[in-house]
């Protein structure tokens, strides 16, 4: 065999090879796969394995056949009763009609754009019927069952079928958060005055009862010591008239005593002008006698 024969061979077997090549495709278990002739879609393949198609004619366009996640941005959403929340939400889906996914969207990436505004209009849509208290109550459970609901019905449209969506979270934004902060603290600060004007009126009043009933508690001392002095003073004077009585001239002598003590206990700042004769000096002019 001439060397030209056996180029000759090696070009038609590299041809062959090349058209073999272009002829199989493989679908994985994670995969599906639309096979287009001159961008037109002829069948659908869900089975996975080797597959054959027409070389250069017919391409394979393969798409993943699991569960996939949508996580979007949080967007703002506002309530029946004019709050507003931003809220984070994530939705699991499906590729389920490939032919129909392709003939919308094309490719995954448009796919999740398109499935995001779906998501995000139904979010919007169903919480702009509701207000806060609704949303933090037992009615959560249905409130998310309408927005499922809803993306499920839309999703079809693009060959998608939604498994779940929820709300990861739902935050008041930073601005309100902040006005609602100060709103707190105003009140706060509004409650601890209130409260500390109570408690002054409070003190005020507790002290003027005090000092009502220090003064009462003073006047009824004072009376009753009045009225033991009195007492005092009358058993005394019973006592002066009893012992005046059981001997007069001693009680006159004891009461003259006393005068004379009174009298010149300051004799050096007291001076007295009196008649030697005087009944004061009685007992003194009797001394000699």
């Amino acid at each position: 065999m001439s060397d030209k024969i056996k180029v000759a061979f090696a070009i038609v077997a590299v041809a062959l090879l090349f058209v073999l090549a272009n002829s199989l495709y493989i679908v994985h278990q994670t995969e599906q796969a639309i096979v287009l002739q001159f961008g037109e879609p002829v069948r659908v393949v869900k089975d996975a394995g080797l597959k054959f198609k027409i070389p250069f004619i017919q391409k394979v366009v393969f798409y993943d056949n699991r569960l996939l996640n949508l996580d979007p941005p949080a967007q703002e959403v506002v309530l029946n009763d004019k709050k507003r929340l931003d809220v984070d939400s994530f939705t699991r889906y499906k590729i389920i009609d490939p032919l129909r996914f392709y003939k919308t969207v094309r490719t995954e990436i448009q796919a999740r754009s398109k499935l995001e505004e779906i998501v995000n209009s139904s979010v919007r849509k169903i919480l702009g019927r509701i207000t806060l208290q609704e949303l933090l109550s037992q009615k959560r459970t249905q409130i998310m069952a309408d927005i499922s609901s809803a993306v499920k019905v839309d999703a079809e449209q693009i060959g998608v079928q939604v498994a779940d969506v929820r709300i990861r979270r739902a935050d008041l934004p930073l601005e309100v958060l902040q006005a609602i902060n100060a709103r707190m603290k105003a009140e706060r600060e509004r409650d601890a005055k209130e409260f500390r004007a109570t408690g002054q009126q409070e003190a005020q009043k507790i002290r003027a009862t005090a000092e009502k009933e220090k003064a009462v508690i003073i006047a009824e001392a004072e009376k009753n010591a009045q009225i033991i002095r009195g007492q005092g003073d009358q058993q005394a004077v019973a006592i002066w008239n009893n012992a005046a009585g059981v001997d007069a001239k001693f009680y006159a002598f004891y009461r003259s005593l006393e005068a004379y003590k009174n009298a010149l206990a300051n004799r050096e700042n007291t001076s007295m002008v009196l008649a030697p004769d005087s009944e004061f000096f009685d007992f003194f002019n009797k001394t000699g006698k």
